[in-house]
């Protein structure tokens, strides 16, 4: 009979298990027996401790994916107050120590934070300060049991005694302890974030605080955000630690009282996309502070990749091209009016600033956004202090804030409510003498004697006798429907802080009146008049006239302008937003009232008494526009502006320029053709592109 198990089989399976064990015994002798001295010591001394690991931010990117924001990682200090303030540590140590901690930092080129909202020298005074840091300074005061009303001295000197701050340290030193205690102390007084004490530094201060073996320090490994554009800083935004008001806000979202957030424009407008979910690191150290072990309790989830609608190099385009045309224009004013002054003539003004937005025609994405004055992103937190003195106003987007009566550009939307209310047809005419003589106490003149027109002609020519009287007819209930269907006086829709605006009415005079006396606050016929030719108390921003003449151009329709394209998981493998074209408002109008608005504007830029032909006529694609002059206070020189679409028979893309001081509006039609010549190069190059890309298959 066969043995199912063959003795040498049992023999071998004998040894194996005998090895086995007997590697089990001696290991754990080792361990236990002979090293379990130092084991047992290692164990006791073992520091384990939970600790946060930051999520990384998403990125921000174009359209095209060309990459606009991203994070770096940086190396933050953090005191270390168990270390710095323990109990047999007095406080003439801990000023020293916190001393020579700033002295080193300072001279390896890093610097600290202090956010005390006093001088560093003294006279001591108090600084300009914001909300928080107003709040946080008076919650000090209050806990010294100060005067409300403490001078900086008073505080400097509460200070000193507070902290234990001797004689011994100059008064400058002296600030500099007291700012960094106080940075500490406050925390305990009103909850906020954490005191980063510097960061990003380098290497270098790391290494020097080490070898002069500093206490009371600890690093903590974090993420910068990096801006690869020198552009679009107005739109981008910046980010910064939570103030208390942003706690609130944020705690509900579970976001730790250390998180950086975003404080403006796309970094703030897309915060809860952008931002990830922090994690938990289990952290165990020896005695010596040497890292034995880490493990994750809390795998920290990084934000999502935000793409927005613009494009980077339309952008750059539209921001350098505008700038060189405000600087070269006032350097030639600068000139002409030294010898103005020489000949005791008046002086025209400068230029103070100016906006280009273009947008998709067919959905209403934004394609660029430029202001200027504006800033770099890349060094806008050194330069913050000067760009928010600056009397210019770099900070202040005029695109979207920027509100400004559109001129002769409102005057399709005139002509859209006679026609469809029926009250003028797209032959109907008026006949322009020249001089609007209807009413005795106010009879304006037209820019020239232009005969009779039809609605196309007028548009065409931009003749004010011709919307004098179709405004009068039409009356300013019907102008305020059809602006406000066309998206003037109305919110975008754009995730961004910007200003609603106004078209005038009579509630709109009466409260831009409201100091003056009730005859100044009524609504006279004068209003209407200058209403219908888009002046009075109306107000609307840039981007709302480049959506205006994308609705002109798609037959009515105003969409929304968010400037979310779309957004993808970190790893881009996910799709976690996609923008859906909105419509916020429509003009029916039946095709042959869109003709004679089409018309109006195709003659505007490509008929010899079209007021841009000088810069269209001939252009490809075949262009439609509408100029605007606005008269400012006190004669000064004219706002200008200028709203245009293209190409002609199958629109794509509108664009809107605004020039505060800008003369006439067709002189801003050479700003335009810049952004249209780059789109349609863009896009010849793209297909040809495509196109070769093609052959390769």
């Amino acid at each position: 009979m066969r043995r199912l198990i063959s003795p040498g089989r049992l023999v071998f399976l004998a040894v194996v298990v005998a090895g086995i064990l007997g590697l089990y015994v001696s290991t754990l002798y080792k361990l236990q027996i002979i090293e379990g001295n130092k084991n047992y010591e290692a164990s006791i001394n073992s520091i384990v401790s939970e600790e946060p690991v930051i999520a990384a931010r998403g990125n921000i990117l174009d359209r095209f994916g060309r990459l606009l924001v991203s994070n770096r990682n940086c190396n933050n200090l953090l005191i270390d107050e168990d270390d710095l303030f323990y109990a047999d540590r007095d406080n003439n140590e801990i000023n020293a120590i916190i001393l020579r901690m700033c002295s080193i930092i300072q001279e390896n080129g890093d610097a600290y934070n202090d956010q005390l909202p006093i001088t560093m020298k003294p006279p001591f005074e108090y600084t300009a300060m914001s909300d928080w840091q107003a709040t946080l300074l008076n919650a000090w005061i209050a806990n010294q049991g100060l005067d409300p009303n403490a001078t900086a001295v008073e505080v400097m000197a509460q200070m000193r005694v507070r902290y234990g701050i001797d004689g011994n340290y100059s008064a400058a030193e002296m600030r500099t302890i007291a700012g960094v205690r106080y940075e500490v102390n406050v925390r305990y007084i009103v909850p906020t974030s954490d005191y980063v004490f510097a960061e990003d530094v380098s290497i270098n201060t790391i290494s020097s605080l080490m070898e002069a073996d500093i206490p009371g320090f600890e690093v903590q490994v974090g993420y910068l955000r990096e801006y690869n554009t020198t552009y679009a800083g107005q739109i981008l935004g910046y980010t910064g630690l939570m103030d208390g008001t942003e706690y609130k806000k944020y705690k509900e979202l579970g976001y730790p009282m250390n998180a950086t957030v975003g404080k403006a424009g796309a970094e703030s407008a897309f915060e809860e996309l952008l931002h990830g979910t922090d994690g938990v690191a289990e952290i165990t150290r020896t005695n010596e502070g040497v890292v034995t072990s880490t493990v994750y309790t809390k795998v920290p989830q990084p934000g999502s990749h935000v793409y927005l609608t613009l494009d980077l190099e339309m952008q750059a385009m539209a921001e350098s091209t505008l700038a060189n045309y405000i600087e070269n224009v006032n350097e030639t004013r600068e000139a002409q009016n030294q010898i103005k002054a020489a000949r005791f003539e008046k002086e025209d003004e400068l230029i103070s600033g100016g906006a280009i937005v273009a947008v998709d025609v067919r959905n209403g994405e934004p394609l660029c956004i430029a202001s200027y004055p504006t800033y770099n992103p890349v060094t806008f937190m050194d330069m913050f202090e000067e760009l928010n003195q600056d009397e210019s106003r770099p900070l202040f987007n005029r695109a979207l804030m920027g509100m400004y009566a559109p001129g002769s550009t409102f005057k399709p939307c005139v002509a859209l409510a006679g026609l469809c209310e029926g009250l003028i047809g797209v032959d109907s005419t008026y006949v322009c003498t020249g001089r609007f003589e209807k009413y005795t106490d106010y009879r304006p003149y037209c820019t020239g004697v232009h005969g009779g027109l039809t609605v196309s002609d007028a548009i065409t020519v931009s003749c004010n006798y011709f919307f004098f009287s179709l405004g009068d007819t039409v009356g300013i209930d019907l102008i305020d429907k059809y602006a406000a269907l066309l998206g003037l006086g109305e919110h975008t829709g754009i995730e961004l802080d910007e200003y609603k605006g106004n078209v005038a009415s009579p509630a709109v005079k009466a409260a831009a009146y409201a100091d003056f006396d009730p005859f100044e606050q009524g609504w006279y016929a004068a209003d209407n008049l200058l209403a219908s030719i888009g002046q009075s108390v109306t107000g609307v921003t840039p981007i709302q006239l480049a959506r205006y003449a994308a609705a002109l151009a798609n037959g009515g329709k105003t969409y929304s302008c968010s400037i979310l394209k779309a957004a993808s998981s970190y790893d881009y493998s996910q799709s976690v937003a996609q923008r859906e074209p909105t419509v916020m408002s429509e003009v029916e109008a039946n095709d042959a009232i869109w003709n004679a608005i089409h018309t109006g504007m195709y003659g505007s830029a490509n008929e010899y008494r079209g007021t841009a032909y000088s810069t269209f006529g001939g252009f490809e694609p075949t262009v439609a526009s509408k100029t605007g002059t606005t008269q400012t206070a006190n004669n000064g020189v004219n706002d200008a502006f200028f709203i245009c679409y293209a190409p002609y028979d199958d629109p794509e893309i509108a664009v809107a320029v605004a020039l505060e001081r800008g003369t006439l509006g067709a002189d801003l039609a050479v700003l335009a053709r810049e952004v249209l010549e780059y789109y349609f190069d863009f896009q010849q190059s793209t297909q040809i592109t495509e196109d070769e890309l093609t052959l390769l298959h």
